[in-house]
């Protein structure tokens, strides 16, 4: 027994394991004060066993390290970065000499301090490359350094948090004007934790579902029993049996995890194939969840797994677990479907923690209930209320189909689900389901008279009528706010009405200056607009360039067509007076859409990347800037930044207060009147 369990414990640690990412280099930064005017910053790294990290100064075909440090007003940078002297290797290949390091290495940049007499913080970005025979992995880290006031001084390692401000951007050299590169807020990472525990939470939730399927509910007291005939030893192997429902699934997590990769994410998010298909998939689902066809495994499948049952013991147990998972795949495939492609636009992780929490779900309960039996006279006994939970979770699906195609539809402007089509479609849905749900419409697993006498089936018929009541005023502009991040944007629609006070007058009034010549005219505003009457522009320089005229911060908005909580920050909180005339008194607003596709820059706007690669998309032109200049990779993602690009405020991300929000917006505005 203890083997067994020690086996597969090992095994999922091993698998657990596999699925991290790799981080072969770890750093370590130290700073070494020379006098009060010099100090020596440290970057020491520790490389894994068989690892080589590729140095600075190398001509190989490998990614050279690179260390950029944050421009500051307090300090300046003495020569270039130092370090060591590399290992050297001719790759007869390419006929290339490699220099790279093993085992430890340390650099050193030198700097001079311009403002001793006070503390303040030396911030930069590293990034290179990492390899190991048949694989390399990338190398990117921010750094932060404090460097304390000099001895005697009167100011405290506390200044350092209010000298942020005092930060100024180099000159530009090029044509896109240069930006601080600091580094953003530790609120991101806060922000992936708490999504993925939500998913967790919510896969469990799945899981709970599925479990009252009618093909898995009334195995509960059948597996129960044959666990019970067992007496003690039958409750080891009812805690295997659950065990081994978690393991199949997280496996079956695992391998989803390791053929989609930690990039499908950026492919889920844009592109129109993976976005389609899915839409079709749910489709299906449903279709299935109807009744009218049952999505099934090989038959012959589930007799090999069902003659090993009879193996007995702890193997036999296994494949008691994975007969269940294959018996039932029919009915819980749409919900653990629904899982696993809501985990699809995630983490390398997301898909493991998803069937992790839908396999607990699922084997948690058959585990108590072999550990407590009497549990199950408490149990509601099997009957039409399933099929009715099926069809529930069939409309559910269809509505969930169309948030997939909503992405493409947005992100390539094909302009078939715009917002009043998606709400029709959504209203006609939820009232088929409220119609079933008072007995008016069957389906073929339905009984001859499908109306309960059961006060839930009737109270859950009133939420339905209730939210289409809900939904039919959107269809006229009604900001619809409890489900805005499902809908698409408010300005696809063709007919809205506002009311008179709040909405068409104070939009003439707040919303901004009048475009009165030719470099106040947004680019792309044919394809793309912003809500409630905002005035603004969509290609960062340009706005840039407006901001210099006008002598106004910018207001950069990271955003995409696809983004749910983007459309929920702007029906919630741009939507508000008090936003919007700041915005249109004291900001030149700036869009910029990092997942579009099809709209093609005009020449003057091209941008080159890093490599000499001219961006003639302007999603790949927005994302190249945000990835590089602002180190922002989240949609929503909103900075306050000068004429010249350098950061006055930010990043905020996804904020729902009011108040907090205007705070920002306060903060961005006395930073530029500070350096004007």
């Amino acid at each position: 027994m203890k083997k067994i369990f020690a086996a597969i414990f090992l095994c999922i640690s091993f698998l657990i394991s596999f699925a991290q990412l790799e981080s072969p280099v770890k750093w370590k930064y130290d700073l070494n004060r020379l006098s009060d005017t010099e100090a020596e910053l440290l970057l020491k790294a520790t490389i894994q066993k068989d690892w080589h990290l590729y140095a600075i100064q190398h001509d190989g075909m490998e990614l050279p390290l690179e260390i950029k440090f944050t421009p500051s007003a307090n300090y300046e940078l003495v020569d270039k970065t130092i370090e060591p002297k590399p290992k050297v290797s001719y790759d007869s290949m390419f006929q290339m000499y490699s220099k790279y390091f093993t085992t430890q290495v340390t650099f050193t940049q030198k700097i001079k301090i311009k403002t001793p007499d006070k503390a303040f913080k030396v911030k930069g970005k590293l990034s290179g490359q990492a390899c190991i025979d048949g694989r390399c992995t990338q190398v990117q880290e921010e750094f932060v350094f404090s460097v304390p006031a000099a001895t005697g001084s009167e100011t405290t390692a506390e200044a350092a948090a209010e000298d942020e401000p005092a930060e100024v951007a180099e000159e530009p050299t090029a044509p896109a004007p240069a930006v601080i590169q600091q580094q953003p807020e530790k609120a991101e990472p806060a922000q992936k934790e708490e999504s993925l525990l939500i998913f967790f939470l919510t896969s469990i939730g799945g899981g709970l579902i599925g479990l009252l399927m009618p093909c898995v509910f009334p195995m509960i007291p059948m597996t129960v029993s044959f666990f019970l005939k067992k007496g003690k030893k039958g409750k080891m192997e009812a805690l295997f049996y659950g065990l081994s429902i978690v393991v199949i699934f997280v496996l079956f997590g695992i391998i989803l995890a390791a053929l989609l990769g930690p990039d499908f994410a950026n492919i889920l998010s844009t592109h129109w194939i993976p976005n389609v298909l899915f839409a079709i998939i749910f489709i299906i689902f449903a279709i299935s969840l109807f009744g009218y066809f049952e999505i099934t495994l090989p038959s012959s499948w589930v007799n090999k797994s069902a003659k090993n049952e009879q193996r007995g013991g702890l193997i036999g147990t296994f494949f008691m677990a994975l007969t269940l998972v294959l018996v039932s795949f029919s009915c819980t495939l749409p919900i653990a479907g629904a899982v696993a492609l809501n985990a699809a636009g995630g983490s390398f992780l997301k898909p493991i923690i998803g069937m992790l929490g839908f396999s607990l779900g699922i084997a948690v309960p058959f585990t108590l209930f072999a550990l407590f039996p009497s549990l199950l006279g408490k149990m509601p006994k099997s009957g039409g209320w399933m099929n009715t939970l099926k069809v529930i979770l069939a409309f559910i699906e269809l509505a969930f189909a169309l948030k997939f195609l909503n992405v493409p539809d947005q992100t390539y402007h094909w302009g078939i689900l715009d917002r009043e089509i998606y709400l029709a479609f959504w209203i006609v849905i939820f009232s088929l389901l409220g119609l079933y749900l008072i007995g008016k419409i069957r389906f073929p697993a339905d009984d001859e008279f499908p109306v309960q006498k059961s006060p839930i089936r009737f109270i859950a018929a009133i939420f339905t009528f209730t939210f289409v009541v809900y939904m039919i005023p959107g269809m006229w502009g009604a900001p619809l706010n409890a489900i805005s991040g499902w809908l698409p944007p408010v300005e696809t629609q063709d007919f809205v009405i506002q009311d008179i006070v709040r909405g068409e007058l104070e939009s003439v009034s707040i919303t901004g200056t009048t475009q009165n010549s030719d470099l106040e005219t947004p680019h792309y505003a044919d394809k793309l607009k912003l809500p409630f009457g905002i005035k603004g522009y969509f290609d960062y320089d340009q706005a840039l360039q407006v901001a210099q005229k006008q002598n106004k911060p910018v207001f950069i908005d990271f955003t995409g067509h696809g983004c749910t909580n983007c459309r929920i920050v702007e029906n919630k909180v741009w939507n508000d007076p008090r936003v919007r005339k700041k915005f249109a008194e004291s900001f030149v607003v700036v869009a910029l859409y990092v997942d579009d596709k099809n709209i093609e820059l005009q020449e003057s706007d091209y941008l080159k990347d890093d490599n000499g690669n001219v961006l003639k998309m302007l999603g790949e032109k927005n994302t190249y800037i945000g990835l590089n200049k602002y180190q922002c990779n989240s949609q929503p993602c909103y900075f306050i930044v000068d004429t010249d690009g350098s950061v006055l405020a930010g990043p905020q991300y996804y904020e729902l207060d009011i108040d907090k929000y205007m705070q920002f917006l306060e903060s961005g505005v006395t930073a530029f009147k500070q350096k004007h």
